[in-house]
């Protein structure tokens, strides 16, 4: 059936309870099923490199499965139960995925970002107590094997490291170079170290051992959000089952095609990609190890989209707003839609998308702490430009309002924080740290999701800022939203975020940083005169903006801010210890776990007393840069 609508959705959930749904327990169930049902048809394909001839792998969904099963067979043979941890540090290739994928089969697979830095992968190890980490062998260009030796020494449960080789999807003369300029591969930890693609074909390629009988946490994936340190998420069988068969029933089968240029440590690709197609039987494709990231895949991307014969394109604004600044310069009639998630898409950027490729674009919503899904605009129905669509079938959103009488449901339109109930949500026990868990659920089965939104009369949902972004100025809440939108309208203006910047008398006022259009120009003066113009709240004119070359962004396109926050502290508390004649400079901001953001000075000489009178006018916290490397 068409999903078009509220009534839609109705039906859906009116022909039986979710409970009721025949649908696989595990995903090694769900598999199985696709496995047997399309043995000889593409599943996956992978390409090192983004040109449009460049060598490429695809296995079929019967080559998947025996894969996934000998990694399933590895992990047990290393002592991987149910509840033990496969942790992965890589980039996208097909070992990822049958990492993911037996992983979850055998234990707990846990996605990690390469993009972190050691001391924030060895956190997340000891967090989630993994034995087996999975990384890359060291290699040209990547300083992932290094980051992740330097992560183990710091994770004593970690027993064993596996390494992938990616020198094999290369060509000669490619292929016999990297053995010549190759890292020394790091050492220096405690475990074992072991080649992947060797120790795998060691194993059958049918299961060994009895699949899960019910539903179980299989994924952690940590946050790595835009509003501090990362936390980590479970998942379970039933909510990663749920996303695929949303995916199933309302877009893809197995006669599709979807491009996936994401990475496969976040939940966009793993639970609405990857979990759709294993429910749908449609096949994924996934250029290059950094996605979109990787290089000369913008400029490739449409021609990528003709050799594949894509049907679907799977991207977010920040890559949208990069092929925009491309020419289409190929055939993409097979093209059916785009899905845009991670952040919401301006109007302008949505609208020269539609008018350069005659594709549609559709806007969703999805977070970790809910497996992913919770809305989309209905690919066959009415999309309203800047809103996330209607939530899914079986997904429930309440706005909810804290007042001083307890929780309250807010009316059509009316502004409040979005909380979230779908098969997704793993009440009570999102995040592995039991004390993350408090105060997040309303009526005990709601997730609070911390962003802001309302839903219009229509029933779709529109999401007004992030709780937690709200720049407080004087006691007064400003969205930072409506700034970013306005700069964002600006010709010249690509990427837009905007913060509070700690101010001594009201406590934060608005400021904004900006990436620019390639070749475009434009003055930080003028872009204020322009939000004085199109930001409708005086209070909300920024009272300082910075240009920079490169807004800081996560691997999934979102603007993060705690970097701007860090940049936002480090000038203000400069100049007004300049104002003061205070010798002392910040040198660095750290993301400290109970205390937020903290300014590390270094003291030149400086007054104590002094220093202290100055930034203590500031509610952010300070110390000694000295002092915190003593502490260390």
């Amino acid at each position: 059936m068409a999903y078009a609508s509220m009534a839609d959705r109705d039906s859906i959930e009116n022909e039986m309870p979710w409970e009721a749904r025949d649908v696989p327990k595990t995903v090694w169930a769900q598999l199985s099923k696709t496995a047997a049902a399309f043995p000889d048809r593409p599943a996956v394909s992978y390409q090192l490199l983004s040109g449009p001839k460049d060598k490429a792998e695809t296995l079929t969904w019967r080559q998947l499965q025996e894969m996934t099963a000998q990694a399933a067979n590895l992990f047990r043979s290393l002592k991987i139960g149910e509840k033990d941890v496969v942790a992965y540090v890589l980039p996208n290739c097909n070992e990822t995925i049958a990492t993911l994928l037996g992983g979850m089969v055998a234990g707990i697979a846990n996605p990690i970002n390469p993009l972190l830095e050691p001391e924030q992968i060895g956190a997340i190890l000891r967090e989630t107590d993994a034995k087996v980490v999975v990384t890359l062998k060291a290699f040209p260009k990547t300083d992932v094997a290094q980051k992740v030796a330097e992560a183990v020494r710091h994770a004593p449960r970690v027993h064993t490291v596996l390494e992938i080789d990616l020198n094999r999807y290369l060509t000669p003369p490619k292929s016999w170079i990297v053995p010549l300029i190759r890292p020394k591969n790091p050492g220096n930890h405690h475990a074992d170290v072991k080649d992947f693609v060797s120790e795998m074909a060691k194993q059958p390629k049918t299961l060994q051992f009895a699949d899960s009988t019910g539903d179980r946490v299989a994924a952690f994936f940590h946050t790595g959000g835009t509003t501090g340190m990362p936390k980590v998420a479970q998942h379970l069988y039933s909510g990663m089952i749920y996303n695929g068969w949303l995916g199933h029933r309302l877009l893809f089968s197995e006669e599709d095609n979807i491009i996936c240029p994401l990475p496969l440590f976040h939940v966009f690709a793993v639970h609405v990609i990857l979990m759709a197609s294993l429910a749908s039987g449609a096949h994924v494709v996934f250029p290059t190890p950094q996605g979109y990231r990787g290089e000369g895949v913008f400029d490739n991307f449409w021609k990528l989209c003709e050799r594949w014969k894509i049907t679907f394109i799977i991207t977010v604004p920040t890559a949208i707003s990069a092929l925009m600044q491309r020419p289409v310069d190929a055939d993409v009639s097979t093209v059916k839609t785009s899905f845009s998630g991670s952040a919401p898409l301006p109007l302008e950027l949505f609208r020269r998308f539609e008018k350069a490729t005659g594709v549609t674009v559709v806007e969703g919503y999805g977070l970790t702490e809910a497996t992913c899904l919770v809305s989309c605009n209905p690919p066959d129905g009415n999309k309203k430009v800047g809103s996330v669509g209607i939530p899914f079938p079986y997904t429930e959103v309440k706005i909810i309002q804290q007042t001083a009488d307890g929780p309250r449901e807010c009316v059509a339109d009316e502004v409040g924080e979005i909380c979230v109930a779908n098969p997704g949500v793993y009440a009570g026990s999102t995040y592995t740290e039991v004390d993350k868990n408090k105060d997040l659920f309303h009526a005990d089965l709601f997730l609070r999701t911390g962003d802001l939104g309302r839903i219009d009369p229509d029933g779709y949902l529109w999401i007004t800022g992030r709780a937690k972004d709200l720049i407080i100025r004087g006691g007064h809440n400003i969205d930072p939203a409506e700034i970013e939108e306005a700069l964002l309208a600006h010709p010249a203006v690509a990427f837009a975020g905007a913060i509070g910047q700690p101010d001594s008398h009201a406590g934060e006022l608005p400021c904004a940083f900006v990436e620019l259009v390639a070749g475009a120009s434009v003055t930080e003066e003028e872009l204020i005169e322009h939000c004085k113009v199109h930001v409708h709240e005086r209070a909300a004119h920024p009272k300082h903006m910075t240009i920079l070359g490169e807004l800081p962004k996560t691997a999934v396109g979102k603007v993060f801010k705690p970097d701007l926050r860090k940049h936002a502290i480090t000038r203000v508390y400069n100049a007004a210890l300049e104002k003061a004649g205070s010798p002392a400079r910040v040198v660095s901001v750290i993301d400290d776990k109970k205390r937020g953001l903290v300014a590390q000075l270094d003291r030149k000489g400086a007054d104590a007393d002094q220093v202290s009178q100055v930034l203590g006018e500031f509610t952010r916290p300070w110390e000694w840069a000295e002092k915190a490397e003593a502490a260390a």
